[in-house]
C-alpha cells in the first residue's frame, strides 16, 4: 500500500486533528536524540495520536492486513533511533495519552497510560507518600511507556534496580490487534510466579513485539531523609576500589556517580562557579532512608572513602546537597562546551562493564580518543558499572564524522571485550543492533524466533533491537 493511500485511510479513521501527514510535520518525527538520526533521517508515512486501546487495535489491524510498519513513540528522548521509522511506516505518538488511571495506595501500586511523564507521576505519588524509584535523568521529559519499552534505569539503579523490577503487569496490543494482559487479568498482587513471565519479556522489547497501552507499577514508600558525600581522588583506580570498600562495609547507597578528569574539566569550563576540584576522579554517593540510618551510612562512606580519597565531604543540608550535586547534573550539557565549534553526540554513550573494569575502560576510552583525535568526556553510574561517554566533534566535518563512527565502534567492541554490554540503560534501537549476535550468541537466534512468534509479518518497529 502506498504512502498516500495509507494517509487517506488513516484520515478516515481518526480525522485531521489526530493525524499528521504534512511533510514538515513528518520531518520532526524522523529524529530522536541519537547521532544516527542526524546522519540518516527517515520520515514516517504518517503520525497518529491514539487515545484508547481500541484506537491502537484499529491501527494495528489495518497495518496487519496491509503489511504496513508500526513504530511506537513516547517523548522522543531516546538516543538509539528506537522510535524512528527507519524502514517507513506509521508512528504512534503515545505522548499525549497521559492519564494516571489509578493510584492504589493500599496495595502500593499505580496504573498509568504510556504517555505519563516520569516527574509528574512522582509528583502525584508524593501526595500518598509513595514514589516510583527508577530515575533516568530525563525525568521532566521521558514517558513511563518509553522507560518500560527500554527498561530504563539511571541514577538510583544501584539500590533500587531497573524499571523491570517495578512492572507488575501490562496491557499490550500485539501486532494482529489482539489485546494481551500480562501479570494476571485481574491481579493486584505484588508477587506472581504463575505462567511464563510475559511481563518481563515485554519490558525492554523496544516496541518490536507490540504496543504497550497500560502499565501497572509497584511503588515504594518515599524516603524521609537523604544525604550526599563527595570524594576527590588523585588516582583513577582508587575510585572504583572505594566503591567496593563501601559495598564490603555493608552499605548500599541509592546512587554512586563518577566524573573523571575530562568531565571535571568540562563542568568547570561550563559553570566556573561550581569549582570542582582538579582531580583524576570525583565520586558522588547518595544515601536515602530514615534519618538515623542516613547519618550512619554517611559516616561509614566518609570513613571508607577517606582511606583513598584526597578529601571527602558529607552533607544532609538540602542547599549544600544541591550544590554538591550540581556538578554531576550539568555534566551532559557541559560536554558540548569543551570546544567552541563542537557538539556532543549521542553515540557509544552507554556501555556497562563490571565494576572491577571501570578504571581500565575509562583509560582505554581516553586512548581511543587520542587515537582518533576526538575529545571524549566520561562520566556515569559507577555503582553498577554504567559508563557514559560523550564524544565531541564538529558534525559538519565529514572527516570527523567518519573518525567518530570508528571510535564508537571500538567503544562498543571494548565493552564486550571487557565482559560488559553495549548498553546499560539507553537501549539497542537501530544503533547497536548489529552487535547483538556478537554479544548474545545462540540467545540472539531465540530472540529472533520470539519476534517471529509474535510478529510473523515483521511490522512492529522493524530494524531495531535484533
Amino acid at each position: 500500500m502506498d504512502k498516500l493511500t495509507i494517509q487517506k485511510e488513516l484520515l478516515k479513521m481518526f480525522g485531521p486533528d489526530r493525524l499528521l501527514s504534512d511533510e514538515l510535520d513528518l520531518m520532526y518525527y524522523s529524529y530522536d536524540s541519537s547521532f544516527l538520526t542526524k546522519l540518516e533521517s527517515t520520515s514516517p508515512y504518517a503520525v497518529v495520536f491514539p487515545k484508547s486501546t481500541e484506537d491502537v487495535q484499529q491501527i494495528l489491524r489495518f497495518a496487519w492486513a496491509n503489511h504496513v510498519n508500526v513504530i511506537p513513540r513516547g517523548a522522543g528522548t531516546g538516543e538509539t533511533g528506537g522510535c524512528v521509522a527507519v524502514e517507513g511506516g506509521i508512528v504512534l505518538d503515545l505522548s499525549q495519552w497521559n492519564q494516571i488511571v489509578d493510584i492504589d495506595q493500599k496495595n502500593m501500586q499505580v496504573v498509568v497510560r504510556p504517555g505519563v511523564i516520569h516527574a509528574e507521576l512522582n509528583n502525584e505519588l508524593a501526595k500518598y507518600n509513595l514514589f516510583f524509584p527508577p530515575d533516568p535523568g530525563s525525568s521532566l521529559m521521558c514517558t513511563i511507556g518509553g522507560m518500560v519499552a527500554n527498561n530504563a534505569s539511571g541514577l538510583r539503579a544501584v539500590k533500587y534496580g531497573t524499571t523491570e523490577q517495578y512492572v507488575l503487569g501490562l496491557e499490550v496490543v500485539v501486532p494482529n490487534g489482539d489485546v494481551m494482559i500480562t501479570g494476571g487479568m485481574k491481579s493486584r498482587a505484588i508477587k506472581n510466579v504463575s505462567g511464563l513471565n510475559l511481563t518481563k519479556l515485554m519490558v525492554g522489547s523496544e516496541g518490536v513485539l507490540g504496543v504497550i497501552t497500560k502499565i501497572r507499577l509497584r511503588c515504594f514508600p518515599k524516603p524521609r531523609a537523604r544525604g550526599i558525600a563527595l570524594a576527590v581522588f588523585d588516582n583513577l583506580d582508587d575510585a572504583p576500589a572505594t566503591v567496593l570498600d563501601v559495598y564490603q562495609a555493608g552499605i548500599l547507597p541509592s546512587g554512586i556517580e563518577i566524573l573523571d578528569g575530562s568531565a571535571i574539566k568540562a563542568v568547570n569550563e561550563f559553570k566556573p562557579h561550581i569549582q570542582l576540584p582538579d582531580a583524576e576522579a570525583i565520586l558522588l554517593f547518595e544515601v536515602d532512608g530514615n534519618p538515623p540510618s542516613v547519618e550512619f551510612e554517611g559516616n561509614v562512606i566518609r570513613e571508607m572513602a577517606g582511606k583513598r580519597a584526597r578529601s571527602v565531604e558529607w552533607s544532609t543540608d538540602p542547599q549544600r546537597m544541591a550544590k554538591l550535586w550540581e556538578g554531576r547534573s550539568v555534566t551532559a550539557a557541559a560536554a558540548s562546551r569543551v570546544r567552541p565549534d563542537g557538539s556532543r553526540i549521542f553515540a557509544g554513550e552507554d556501555i556497562s562493564v563490571p565494576l572491577s573494569r571501570v578504571a581500565d575502560v575509562l583509560r582505554a576510552i581516553r586512548e581511543l580518543g587520542r587515537k582518533y583525535g576526538i575529545q571524549v568526556v566520561n562520566y556515569g553510574h559507577i555503582g553498577d558499572g554504567n559508563v557514559h561517554t560523550a564524544p565531541v566533534i564538529n558534525p559538519e566535518n565529514p572527516e570527523e564524522v567518519e573518525k567518530v563512527l570508528q571510535l564508537v565502534d571500538e567503544i562498543h567492541l571494548l565493552a564486550i571485550e571487557m565482559e560488559g554490554t553495549t548498553t546499560g540503560e539507553h537501549g539497542v534501537g537501530a544503533v547497536r543492533r548489529r552487535y547483538a549476535p556478537l554479544e548474545h550468541g545462540l540467545a540472539h537466534e531465540y530472540m529472533l524466533k520470539t519476534k517471529q512468534a509474535f510478529d510473523p509479518k515483521g511490522i512492529m518497529n522493524p530494524g531495531k533491537l535484533i
